[in-house]
């Protein structure tokens, strides 16, 4: 099996590792080459990951060289990425394909490519509402990674590690594949339907359930807070109860890390989009553009117009 995996610039390296990891497992266990694999780019330079560091390629991305499976890796800035020319090659080659999958950003790629209009996907739950406003046609699912048809997008770097265990056990069998699995010690596979954290917590053995419930409850409600005595209530508790918890387990009341998190979502949405703070502060729950200044700069030292202008750390 081809696979072309086109990397393009702002990439997490680990997201492009999860993507061809699996692959070159795959021909290790079953000893001959399963999928013969190339990473590509753009102009068939180097491509700059997030880290610093850059991603070599075999060669440019040529469309009408393109069989098998066709990848697209991506991350920050994809949604800004509007080559006519790229855009129109990504079309051709994924009509060339077997399959097509978008990973991660790629999926403003595929988009922008009109290949998935009137399909189900997924991206990264920070640009969810992004995306959904720029691409209305797509039905846009919160789902760690999403098949229509012979399409397939992951929300990251472990969806996408989910998704190609998924295709080698499609292409090479599931022996093959719990293999492949087992090489990188790897027991958490997901399945394509299931939904995307905000929050990773991991292996929850151990953990105490009610923290995780109401975590999830809280991700659920970063635009619209509820108290925490309402979260308590729902868990079947009462909020000194729920205090116990929290301070047990994460060292931090449950207010202090239900602000935390929403704090860390505005601040996202802060360096990674060109939403206005109005917008920002709305989604994320404050009742105003004041108070969610205040709130940003006491948590991070810098007001959010300072902190858009200094660009990543």
């Amino acid at each position: 099996m081809n696979v072309a995996i086109l990397v393009l610039s702002g990439v997490s390296l680990m997201t492009v590792a999860s993507t061809v990891e699996p692959l070159r497992a795959a021909n290790r266990v079953a000893g001959r080459t399963v999928f013969d694999w190339r990473l590509v780019s753009a102009d068939g330079a180097p491509v700059a990951a997030t880290a610093g560091l850059d991603i070599p390629v075999s060669s440019r991305f040529d469309p009408d060289a393109i069989g098998g499976l066709f990848v697209i890796v991506a991350g920050i800035g994809a949604y800004d990425v509007r080559d006519r020319r790229l855009i129109a090659g990504i079309h051709r080659a994924a009509r060339r394909a077997e399959a097509v999958y978008g990973i991660e950003a790629g999926a403003w790629l595929l988009a922008r490519a009109g290949l998935i209009d009137g399909r189900a996907a997924t991206t990264h739950w920070e640009d969810f509402e992004e995306f959904a406003a720029a691409f209305p046609m797509v039905d846009v699912r919160p789902d760690r990674y999403v098949r229509d048809g012979t399409i397939y997008t992951a929300a990251g770097a472990s969806p996408a590690f989910d998704m190609m265990i998924d295709a080698v056990r499609r292409h090479a069998g599931p022996a093959i594949a719990l293999d492949v699995a087992s090489v990188f010690i790897y027991e958490a596979s997901r399945g394509a339907g299931d939904a995307q954290a905000l929050v990773s917590l991991g292996r929850t053995e151990g953990r105490d359930r009610r923290l995780i419930e109401a975590i999830r409850i809280m991700e659920s409600r970063i635009d619209r807070p509820v108290t925490i005595a309402a979260i308590a209530r729902r868990l079947g508790l009462c909020v000194r109860a729920l205090e116990l918890i929290f301070r047990r387990e994460m060292g931090l009341a449950p207010g202090a890390y239900f602000l935390t998190l929403r704090l860390s979502a505005a601040r996202r949405l802060v360096e990674d989009t060109r939403l206005s703070f109005a917008d920002i502060a709305g989604r994320t729950g404050f009742s105003s553009t004041a108070s969610f200044s205040r709130a940003f700069r006491r948590a991070f030292q810098r007001s959010p117009s300072e902190m858009r202008a200094g660009g990543r750390n």
